[in-house]
Formats: structure tokens, C-alpha cells, sequence
């Protein structure tokens, strides 16, 4: 019986360490009644946890970039999740931060594992740091991309921002918009981030209209939810060390923002990339490979 336990251990380790991005099959948690989807692949054989991914507004696991996911998986393992009630996944999707990051806590448990590194986008980025700073014990390390905290400087134009952000079917036009800078090099990077977020032939479920409307009123309710005498007062518990991350000119989060963690998460670190939006980890792919991938193995 023994025997068979590290047979079948090990046939799902070769297994995970040969997918990628496009053929990492989509796979299910059962967690309080909802059934969490999520995909896992890379390298098992190292002494560094698993990255978890969390991603931006109404997202699913295919607007990952397979750069990113299958250059961080040649050196440790990568876990895409969706949250509950987004795309794949089933329930009713929460509408706070705190809600959400107790759910991924969940999800980390259920995996049976005893700590992460996370890595949060946008939206991602916010639920990544309620998660630092609730259950430190889990993550270890946190990337905060595109992101900003409780209490956010806004968007200067939120009406055409939240327009383009809430298009049913989201267009290449609206990514180029949202997520990159205005050169020509920075478009024609967004068009070819475009081209591999789609290479799956299988893709994730879109979003529903539910889905969006309560992540919408999850940040807005942690936008507002502080004490405008001490706006950032809570980053102070995010202990681990913090990689930020942004673009020089982030019209959805102001990369203003960026400052303001990075001056109050006690060990942060910034990176800001010139020509850049939103989405900076997309328009410089390989740049930000080698710095998220120093700063994991430091």
C-alpha cells in the first residue's frame, strides 16, 4: 500500500511538471457548499511554497499571461484560482475583501497547504494584502501588481474608466485602454499579450454581470471603510516581505497609490516601469520575471 502511495504521489508530480499554462487541466475544491476552480503546474521539487495567483476585477484564469504563469513555473509550483462565484468557480461571489481573502485562506487549507507566496493583481492585489495581513501564518512572501490599498487615491476619470471596465465582452481595444501605456511599443506589447492570454484553445468561463457587481462593491466599500486621519494605518500588519509593482501612469489605480504602500508596508519594496499602465507585469513580461523571480528565491 505504501508502495502505491509514492507511485501515484510521484506520477502527479512528473504530471504537474509537465503541463503549462495551456494544458494544466482545470480542477475543483469543494469548500463550504461552492466549488472552487483552479489549475496547478510547475516545479514540485524545490523548498519554495507554491506561488498562488489572484486576479483582477471580473477576471478568470485565462487572463493570465502564459509568459508569466509558465516562467514562474520553471522554478516553483503555480496555482491559478478562481474566486468563489467568478467564471468556473460556483456560489455566490462575495462583496468584501476580507470575505474573499478568507476564502482563498480556505482554499490554501483545503489544498493542504501550510504556506504560500501570493501574487495579486488589481483587484487580486487588494484581497492578497487583507490575506498578508489576517493570516500571516500562510503567506510568506506577497507581489502586489497594479494594485492599492484601503483607502486609494481614485481613478481621476472613474466614469470612462468603469465604462470600458464593465463592457460585457471585453475587447483587446478595452485591455489596450486599461492595462498598458500609450507608445507605439506599448501597444504593440498589449496586442501581443493579447495573443497569448487567448492561446488556450479551452478557455474560462466569462464572468457574470452578479460577479462584477459585488466585486465592484467590494472595493468600493474598502475604498471608504477607513479613517481618513490615518487612511493606511492597516498596512502597518502586512509583516512579509512585499514586492509593488505598477506602471508610471495607472489610470484605473493612480500609481500614486503604489507610494503610499510601499511608504507604510513595513518591508516593501516598489518598482515602477516607465511607459506604463495598469497592467506593467504584461508590457514588460521578461523584465518582471527576473525581478519577481529574485525577489521569490531571496
Amino acid at each position: 500500500m505504501t508502495i502505491v502511495i509514492i507511485m501515484t504521489h510521484q506520477l502527479f508530480r512528473n504530471i504537474a511538471m509537465s503541463d503549462t499554462h495551456v494544458t494544466a487541466p482545470t480542477r475543483f475544491v469543494d469548500i463550504e457548499g461552492s466549488r472552487f476552480a483552479y489549475r496547478r503546474w510547475g516545479t514540485t521539487d524545490t523548498a519554495q511554497p507554491p506561488v498562488l495567483l489572484l486576479q483582477h476585477f471580473r477576471g478568470g484564469m485565462d487572463n493570465w499571461d502564459p509568459l508569466l504563469t509558465d516562467g514562474l513555473a520553471a522554478s516553483r509550483e503555480v496555482i491559478l484560482y478562481n474566486y468563489r462565484g467568478c467564471a468556473s468557480s460556483t456560489g455566490t461571489p462575495r462583496n468584501r475583501l476580507e470575505d474573499m481573502a478568507e476564502d482563498a485562506f480556505k482554499f490554501i487549507g483545503a489544498l493542504k497547504l501550510a504556506q504560500v507566496d501570493v501574487l495579486g493583481f488589481s483587484l487580486g492585489g487588494a484581497v492578497a494584502q487583507d490575506l498578508a495581513r489576517l493570516y500571516p501564518q500562510v503567506v510568506r512572501k506577497a507581489l502586489l501588481l497594479g494594485t492599492g490599498p484601503r483607502g486609494s487615491v481614485p481613478a481621476e476619470n472613474p466614469e470612462s474608466v468603469l465604462k470600458v471596465a464593465i463592457n460585457p465582452v471585453p475587447t483587446q481595444e478595452d485591455f489596450l485602454f486599461l492595462f498598458f501605456g500609450r507608445s507605439e511599443a506599448a501597444v504593440q506589447a498589449g496586442k501581443e499579450f493579447w495573443a497569448r492570454r487567448h492561446e488556450r484553445a479551452d478557455q474560462d468561463t466569462p464572468s457574470s454581470p452578479e460577479l462584477m457587481m459585488t466585486q465592484a462593491e467590494a472595493m468600493q466599500a474598502a475604498y471608504t471603510s477607513v479613517d481618513p486621519n490615518s487612511p493606511f494605518a492597516h498596512l502597518k500588519d502586512i509583516k512579509q516581505p512585499t514586492l509593488i509593482l505598477n506602471g508610471n501612469d495607472d489610470v484605473m489605480i493612480p500609481s500614486i497609490n503604489s507610494w503610499h504602500m510601499v511608504q507604510n508596508i513595513p518591508n516593501a519594496q516598489l518598482l515602477i516601469y516607465p511607459d506604463a499602465g495598469h497592467g506593467a507585469q504584461f508590457q514588460y513580461p521578461q523584465r518582471f520575471l527576473q525581478h519577481a523571480t529574485q525577489f521569490l528565491a531571496e
